[in-house]
């Protein structure tokens, strides 16, 4: 007898944590760990790859970069004790998708509703910056992950890193082709990159697209707030009418 979903689920996120893939990856979330910030001096690291998290009964699925040197490499959770994670936690939490708008630590009460957080590569990279095979190395987590959720409905891509890792995913992978496009359809040309933007793939799944809340982004006004907020207005709007 197979396991339930929500069990492979969270086998699969014990399994991504030990990952020794990328040599790189490994050295540099180690040695950050080892070193830390000095701020951070009295946290104990997580310095390990950092599983997806959420409900595993999410309509909606969000796919970040990849965890920062001193925020989900330090916490052990996604977006989780650096800027972006304060932007994306308490536009959720506005959205109905979080039970408080503070992520600071894996204890600190968080609950997400409806929502699961993952990401293109489980471990921080130097400079915030992968490689095309340590993305290639990531993909089967998201191929295995997404088909795991049995209610995911719409795929928010936070930025063109995780909308290109999330196309690459579709195209070598092809049971996870079949389950968000149908059998025998093609994947068809990967949509151009913009903020705000939902876009049908299947009669079961939407693409949602937004720019990353990355400080670059948000110190530059690239992304404010109120599009932040509407964006995941839109979201609850959708998921409303498929209901």
């Amino acid at each position: 007898m197979s396991k339930p979903l929500a069990k492979q689920l969270a086998d699969l996120q014990d399994y991504t944590t030990q990952c020794t893939r990328c040599p790189r990856l490994v050295d540099w979330r180690q040695d950050v760990a080892r070193t830390k910030r000095k701020q951070f001096m009295d946290d104990d690291y997580w310095g390990k790859p950092v599983p997806a998290w959420g409900d595993p009964s999410a309509e909606l699925v969000i796919i970040g970069l990849a965890p920062a040197a001193h925020g989900a490499n330090r916490t052990g959770r996604m977006f989780t004790g650096d800027r972006s994670g304060d932007w994306l936690y308490r536009a959720l939490h506005k959205a109905g998708f979080a039970n408080q708008p503070t992520s600071t630590g894996k204890d600190d009460g968080l609950v997400l509703q409806n929502c699961w957080i993952s990401a293109a590569a489980r471990c921080a990279p130097p400079l915030n910056k992968l490689t095309a095979d340590e993305l290639a190395n990531c993909r089967s987590y998201l191929a295995e992950e997404i088909p795991l959720l049995p209610k995911a409905k719409v795929i928010l891509c936070l930025g063109g890193v995780a909308l290109t890792a999330l196309w690459n995913t579709l195209k070598h992978h092809d049971t996870l082709r079949a389950h968000v496009l149908g059998a025998d359809v093609a994947l068809p040309k990967k949509p151009a990159f913009g903020h705000g933007i939902l876009t049908p793939l299947s009669q079961q799944f939407t693409l949602a697209l937004s720019y990353h809340p990355s400080q670059q982004n948000t110190f530059t006004k690239r992304l404010t707030e109120p599009m932040f907020d509407k964006l995941f207005t839109d979201i609850n709007a959708h998921l409303r009418q498929r209901v």
